[in-house]
């Protein structure tokens, strides 16, 4: 990390946890911070509860899954969780970003921030990361049918849509019946007007 930095909270965390950093940057004036998922909680509690940053409001986390992507990346790992930290003493808003394969698991912040444990258990639900201290109760979803097989948001589950069933027992199109890609849109690789739905 750059020593020439005058935020309070990049200070901090260039003092305390230089080493720990793996990348620091900014992106439209979004600063984001890279580090391993055992410092989470440490990273998370000291910008907390020093008096010079008070990272006091849990936005939100989400996940991601870069299995496909092609492209640079920030961390090594398949899924990435992104956690939206905002200081109401600083206003300011810093991301935290954490990378973990599959199988491995991340530190809950639930004891750090109680608004941690739904979006994690969100995530643990669509994606199958798993957050130690915060894990999925057994045989029992969060937002899918407890019944429901696998993680719907993973990149190997195929886009479709699933026909609606009306109130009068008539069943409505899938989306993907009626769904027109637009000019310039993409499509699994397809763009234009191309077929959308594979089936």
């Amino acid at each position: 990390m750059s020593t020439e930095v005058t935020r309070p909270d990049l200070q901090l965390l260039t003092q305390k946890f230089g080493s720990k950093i793996i990348k620091q940057y900014e992106n439209r004036g979004d600063d984001f911070i890279c580090i391993k998922p055992s410092d989470l909680p440490a990273i998370v509690e000291a910008l907390r509860d020093n008096q010079s940053t008070q990272y006091d409001y849990f936005v939100e986390c989400l996940g991601v899954d870069y299995s496909t992507w092609k492209h640079a990346r920030d961390l090594d790992g398949r899924f990435e969780v992104v956690y939206n930290l905002y200081s109401t003493h600083l206003h300011q808003r810093l991301f935290i970003k954490v990378a973990v394969n599959d199988g491995e698991t991340i530190p809950t912040l639930k004891d750090i921030f109680l608004g941690a444990e739904y979006p994690e258990r969100e995530i643990q639900d669509l994606y199958g990361v798993i957050f130690e201290g915060n894990e999925p109760i057994p045989n029992e979803r969060f937002l899918l049918p407890d019944d429901w097989v696998g993680y719907p948001l993973r990149k190997e589950v195929p886009l479709g849509g699933e026909d609606v069933v009306f109130h009068a027992g008539t069943e409505g199109p899938a989306i993907e019946d009626v769904q027109m890609p637009h000019a310039g849109e993409s499509f699994e690789g397809n763009t234009g007007s191309g077929d959308v739905s594979g089936r």
